[in-house]
């Protein structure tokens, strides 16, 4: 079992500059669509509850590149769950090229969300729901127990 949840993206020219290089702002929108990817694949009881009142506040987005990617580079976007707390969740991405049997990590990002309720006047923060957190557990980043802890906060609900 993969211990991150996986997106696979084929560039096109509408998202490079005149140069043929991919504007920066997409590695952003890949981090958007590798989330709601996992939500339809792992997490589709989850998409309901948004459909109601559950909204997904993106707190923070950020990206560090490594190499450049142009038209037509094959990716895979993974994702791994870094931190999980009560209302918010804690991302992490790797961008990787896939070349020729290769694999080069191009770039690398992180993306905290909040869980929230209510009308758009009064949106309040709110428990990630069970459903998202069990379909994120077997995501966690390991390390410095760090797993452990997210399937405890699973377990005790």
């Amino acid at each position: 079992m993969e211990s991150y949840y996986e997106y696979r993206h084929l560039v096109g020219f509408e998202e490079t500059n005149l140069v043929g290089n991919v504007y920066y702002v997409n590695y952003l929108r890949w981090q958007g669509r590798c989330r709601e990817m996992f939500l339809r694949d792992r997490a589709p009881d989850v998409l309901a509850d948004i459909r109601d009142d559950l909204k997904l506040f993106t707190l923070k987005c950020e990206c560090e590149f490594f190499a450049e990617i142009s038209a037509f580079d094959e990716l895979s976007i993974r994702m791994r769950l870094e931190d999980l707390t009560q209302t918010q969740i804690g991302f992490a991405f790797d961008y990787v090229r896939l070349r020729d049997g290769f694999e080069e990590l191009v770039a690398r990002g992180r993306q905290r969300i909040a869980c929230m309720r209510g009308p758009n006047t009064d949106t309040r923060p709110t428990r990630v729901p069970d459903g998202l957190r069990i379909a994120l557990s077997q995501y966690a980043v390991t390390g410095n127990g760090q797993q452990r802890q997210v399937l405890e906060g699973v377990r005790e609900g």
